[in-house]
């Protein structure tokens, strides 16, 4: 049964297979989405859509009691200010590596290289139109990113410390094994929070077409950035695990959602070759 009520429309559902998805995809051919339409529970969480701190909100507010022309040129204005395109973040981590230390940046083993190599080919055959690959300043995403740059070679590379291995925030639950000072907390999540606010935010205004970033660098990073672009609690990082050279995929849209398309992606390699740190 369906109920009009002004703008709103009620689905009543008893016993159909119908999908909801699909019912609320044809109003107006919007995806008009709403807890309270159907079992009226409240989140727990509200999903902040002004994340990224870049909705268009500073312009002035709709100009009343004025012509028509004033009007329009508002129009006009907020209509401009509205982000078009999509931004594609495709994280990497890197290869299997040499064991780490204090006193050397590891290496990729010989598998590791093996593993870079398999996922340049992948990346090569999803023959996006990458924009550039980010990769982080550490030696083994370094050589990493180096042997994936050899499949897409069109593709300008860029260095950034920020993506440096790191302890983003005390996990919960904590764990025996791993147990950082706090100061490698306090100094690292800062770092690694400014990565995120760097990368991850919704396309400019003036970018008309969907742009296509590789970052390869780090598990910790990686499941961070995860858990603070999902909105999950930033806390939760060390409660999954990724495997070297996995792709996850993460689409940032013009409105702010954030969709995760692929999480610790390890389909492209053999399960011979597959390892984590």
């Amino acid at each position: 049964m369906v109920v009009m009520c002004g703008r709103h429309i009620l689905y009543c559902l008893a016993g159909s297979g119908i999908s909801l998805g699909f019912l609320w995809r044809i109003l107006d051919g919007k995806q008009y989405a709403s807890t309270s339409w159907t079992t009226n529970s409240v989140p727990s969480i509200k999903w902040d859509s002004n994340w990224d701190r870049r909705e268009s909100t500073n312009l002035e507010k709709s100009p009343q009691k004025r012509d028509s022309g004033e009007v329009n040129q508002y129009n006009e204005q907020q209509e401009k200010a509205k982000p078009k395109a999509s931004r594609h973040l495709i994280l990497i981590q890197h290869g299997q590596s040499t064991t780490v230390s204090k006193d050397c940046d590891p290496k990729l083993t010989q598998l590791g290289r093996e593993q870079a190599n398999i996922t340049g080919k992948r990346l090569k055959d999803l023959n996006f139109p990458y924009t550039r690959i980010v990769q982080s300043s550490m030696q083994r995403a370094l050589e990493t990113s180096q042997l994936i740059h050899v499949h897409i070679p069109g593709v300008k590379v860029e260095t950034c410390c920020l993506l440096q291995e790191g302890a983003p925030i005390p996990p919960e639950p904590p764990i025996d094994h791993w147990r950082p000072k706090p100061e490698n907390f306090y100094q690292d999540g800062a770092r690694i929070e400014a990565a995120f606010r760097k990368y991850f935010h919704r396309a400019l205004p003036n970018q008309e077409s969907d742009t296509y970033d590789i970052l390869v660098c780090h598990a910790n990073v990686i499941r961070y950035f995860l858990c603070r672009a999902l909105q999950f609690p930033p806390e939760a990082w060390l409660r999954f695990t990724l495997h070297n050279c996995s792709i996850t995929w993460i689409v940032i849209r013009p409105t702010g959602r954030v969709i995760a398309y692929s999480i610790g992606d390890i389909g492209h390699i053999n399960s011979d070759k597959m390892t984590s740190s």
